[in-house]
């Protein structure tokens, strides 16, 4: 190894978010099966499903351990209604909120204070909570009318985005 040359650090994609469990999952899965997916729509799988917080982007494996133990912020267990199915720009078929409740908004305004004072860059568009649940569905057709998901918010996640089309999500630690 060339001692003028720093190391080679690996890189890990992460990003916050608000995993969902069996029973949120299956509302998902009976929400899903309401639509009318086009040829060649990539459907989300059940244990990808989520709402992400925060994207965080690259960072240093050795740089994990210290943003995880810098996340834990106060939280207050909420439930959350998604009851606004969409279709959103680049093909994207979306589960979102009408509302989103006051708690979820103090965890999303919580971790970016956090972050931020792990110099961590953090989004400035408006927050839009959405459970992502197809992709290449532009021509899909959303439910007149659905029953909307309840998910009893009791935590969020520390996730890596794994680039493994089998495991695309792995959580690194939970928040509760």
């Amino acid at each position: 190894m060339d001692p003028g040359k720093p190391p080679v650090t690996r890189k890990q994609r992460l990003f916050l978010a608000l995993d969902a469990d069996a029973p949120v999952q299956a509302q998902l899965a009976a929400h899903a099966k309401q639509w009318t997916w086009p040829v060649g729509c990539v459907p989300c799988q059940p244990a990808d499903w989520h709402i992400t917080l925060h994207f965080i982007g690259a960072v240093d494996a050795d740089q994990v351990e210290r943003l995880a133990a810098g996340l834990a912020v106060p939280f207050q267990p909420f439930e959350l209604v998604l009851d606004l199915p969409l279709l959103w720009p680049h093909g994207l078929a979306i589960l979102g909120a009408s509302v989103v409740p006051p708690p979820l908004l103090a965890l999303y305004e919580q971790l970016g204070a956090a972050l931020r004072g792990l110099d961590v860059t953090v989004e400035t568009r408006p927050y839009q909570p959405h459970v992502t649940l197809a992709r290449h569905a532009g021509a899909a057709i959303a439910p007149a009318a659905s029953t909307p998901v309840l998910w009893p918010v009791q935590g969020y996640a520390l996730v890596l985005s794994t680039g493994d089309r089998q495991q695309r999500y792995r959580v690194i630690q939970k928040y509760r």
